[in-house]
């Protein structure tokens, strides 16, 4: 044993040769991992997309909606809502993409970029005495709150873009004073105990560095980042970090969810809003099961790797460990293929 020893034996080679089996189950096991997650991330944006889902969001982030009830707010919003359509990149975000299926999580690639579609986007529109004032809003969720960039920076390059992209749109030639306002408003979760629940707005704001111009708020206050952080451990937040916290919970069931949101909220659960929370908490579950089989067998490679650096055959390893022979046989190939 020890440093001179090759860690997989010739003995345990020649074992695996002769009762060769197809290796299926640990790509199959990467391969339905990825799925969910991917099934997952959709069908989360599907719920957050409902109306009264975003009713909330919009009441409590974007202070045109501040005085509104929830059930005001959902009737400004229009019917226009995108789920993994619009192309972030400059040159496509002004045109969807028709045959694309709403809420597929196809995403194209720009190198060095990433995924370039907005999450959710749609419109919005505020009742004034003679006439609706159009915004153009964006939600984005993100899971990893440390990606390697600061969250407010791609809000706010996701904002510019629902900017730019207007020309020729909402406006025409120089006739800037038509642009709508936009909000970037990115949900993240998994916030480190140090933020807790926490929100915070980034926006255009006026500066007299020497005082005399007059300040017409409308012609700057254009664009808005809005950053939602969400930690279910946390005692801190207010009723949409509370609400947000149970929605998209990895830990609670479908139907305490779904009690909760409809007792404490008063979010109704329509049919289709219950069938797609039922879904992603389904599937939430799938993700969750799967990720802990590859920590148990993540255990159990560590376990065989010192059986073998003892000169350990396949059969004793199987009977050391209670496991059968094929699954510790899998597992030595496996190294193997890794020693190569």
């Amino acid at each position: 044993t020890g440093k001179n020893q090759p860690l997989v034996t010739e003995e345990n080679i020649r074992y695996n040769e002769e009762r060769k089996k197809p290796m299926k189950n640990e790509l199959a096991g990467d391969i339905g991992l990825a799925a969910g997650k991917s099934q997952y991330d959709a069908q989360c944006k599907r719920v957050l997309a409902n109306k009264v889902i975003l009713a909330w969001i919009l009441k409590y982030t974007v202070k045109e909606f501040r005085s509104m009830s929830i059930r005001q707010i959902k009737k400004c919003i229009g019917n226009d809502i995108l789920i993994s359509k619009v192309r972030v990149e400059p040159g496509n975000t002004n045109v969807p993409e028709p045959e694309k299926i709403i809420g597929e999580s196809e995403e194209d690639k720009v190198p060095g970029e990433g995924g370039i579609y907005f999450d959710i986007r749609f419109s919005v529109y505020l009742p004034e005495k003679n006439e609706k004032i159009k915004m153009l809003i964006n939600v984005e969720a993100q899971k990893d709150f440390h990606p390697g960039y600061g969250i407010p920076s791609r809000g706010v390059f996701y904002a510019a873009r629902m900017i730019s992209a207007q020309k020729g749109i909402e406006f025409s030639g120089s006739d800037y004073d038509k642009i709508k306002k936009v909000y970037s408003i990115w949900i993240c979760m998994n916030a480190p105990d140090y933020i807790g629940n926490a929100v915070s707005e980034y926006s255009i704001l006026k500066t007299d560095h020497i005082p005399g111009i007059p300040d017409q708020k409308s012609a700057y206050d254009k664009i808005s980042v809005v950053q939602i952080c969400l930690n279910p451990k946390s005692e801190k937040g207010n009723r949409l970090t509370e609400m947000l916290n149970v929605l998209l919970s990895t830990k609670m069931k479908v139907d305490e969810k779904i009690k909760i949101l409809e007792e404490d909220f008063q979010i109704p659960m329509e049919r289709e809003m219950g069938k797609e929370l039922n879904q992603m908490c389904n599937l939430s579950d799938y993700v969750e099961e799967i990720g802990i089989k590859k920590g148990i067998e993540k255990l159990l490679t560590e376990q065989v790797m010192k059986k073998i650096e003892k000169g350990k055959t396949i059969p004793e390893i199987a009977d050391a460990l209670e496991e059968d022979e094929e699954t510790i046989s899998r597992i030595v190939e496996s190294l193997s293929q890794k020693q190569e």
